[in-house]
């Protein structure tokens, strides 16, 4: 059984209830009848009827929820807490009630935050940005989190290294240049994801084009950095570096250039220095190794939301909403 056949397969276990709000797209009713066909998750959409009735022809969408925030009893008491959360920033009730009748991202988080729905999935045709200001705004971040960050979920086809050719790749998805402390931070959750959706032991390392000191550079110095500062604030961790892409996941190039190492040749979890190398990594990933990438899945908003890549395929969607779901069960 694949990776996401196992994560479905968790999800189904215990059902929760997502938002797909970007119900102006096609893919989100595709995958929507497929999610809902599968018993993956119970599924809201946010629209009119009439608009939901048109974007699904041909498909059976029956058993997903549909919320108008035109027509919802719902909607003032969720105008009420959104100017309540914003008051100091100068949100009025007008402007809520704007808001929330016109962009259904907002309107999707809110419902969440209330209690209505376990988590949200969007991203098809809204920028990251677009998808993370509603939940930074309303959510916020997660207790004892340091900062939000995102990784891809990485599934390798006929690859011995990582776990079966699984990895996270982070921050691949929405911090540009973290600094040390925030890069010992994105290490951190990205560990707590892996343990969660993978179910093995995490091995973390720090990316660079420096291994153990082979290269002199600034960027160097913040991986260095980094890794000290993870090794120093989360000691049960199995971390290290700066370690070249090779030395990390290659054991017998790890044994090489990093002997002693109890993480060099074996990481399944790799931390990037920023977000160009990230985002590079794990497309050239995806492309040429034909690997199946879920995300970007973000980490530590205080209820699970997740973007997604405009590119996206329906059944990219249905992989992120199971993944979704299985956050929403660890809540």
């Amino acid at each position: 059984m694949g990776f996401i056949d196992v994560i479905k397969q968790r999800a189904k276990s215990n059902k929760k209830t997502i938002v797909l709000p970007e119900t102006e797209d096609r893919r989100t009713y595709e995958a929507a009848a497929q999610i809902l066909k599968e018993g993956i998750a119970n599924i809201v959409l946010v629209g009119s009827e009439e608009a939901v009735k048109k974007g699904s022809e041909g498909l059976d969408i029956t058993g997903a929820t549909i919320v108008d925030p035109a027509t919802s009893e719902k909607t003032q008491g969720y105008i009420d807490k959104l100017v309540e959360l914003r008051q100091k920033k100068g949100m009025t009730p007008e402007q809520a009630k704007e808001i929330l009748l016109n962009q259904y991202l907002y309107y999707g988080v809110m419902m969440v935050k209330m209690g209505d729905a376990d988590g949200m999935v969007s991203g098809a045709c809204h920028s990251t940005a677009d998808t993370l200001r509603p939940c930074l705004q309303i959510l916020k971040t997660k207790p004892g989190t340091k900062l939000v960050s995102a990784f891809f979920l990485m599934v390798v086809p006929d690859c011995e290294y990582g776990a079966n050719g699984t990895f996270i790749f982070a921050d691949s998805g929405l911090n540009q240049n973290p600094n040390p402390e925030e890069l010992a931070a994105i290490a951190k959750s990205s560990a707590e994801s892996f343990q969660l959706l993978v179910q093995e032991e995490p091995v973390v390392a720090m990316l660079s084009h420096s291994t153990k000191g082979s290269a002199k550079h600034a960027d160097v110095d913040k991986v260095v950095e980094a890794t000290r500062i993870a090794k120093e604030e989360y000691p049960d961790l199995k971390l290290d570096g700066e370690f070249q892409l090779d030395a990390a996941i290659v054991p017998s190039v790890g044994a090489s250039k990093a002997p002693g190492s109890d993480v060099a040749g074996k990481a399944n979890v790799l931390i990037f220095p920023d977000l160009d190398a990230g985002n590079i990594g794990y497309k050239l990933t995806q492309r040429l190794a034909k690997a199946e990438a879920y995300g970007p899945v973000t980490q530590g908003i205080a209820k699970p939301v997740n973007d997604l890549s405009r590119g996206c395929s329906a059944e990219d969607i249905v992989g992120v909403v199971a993944i979704t779901a299985v956050q929403c069960q660890a809540e």
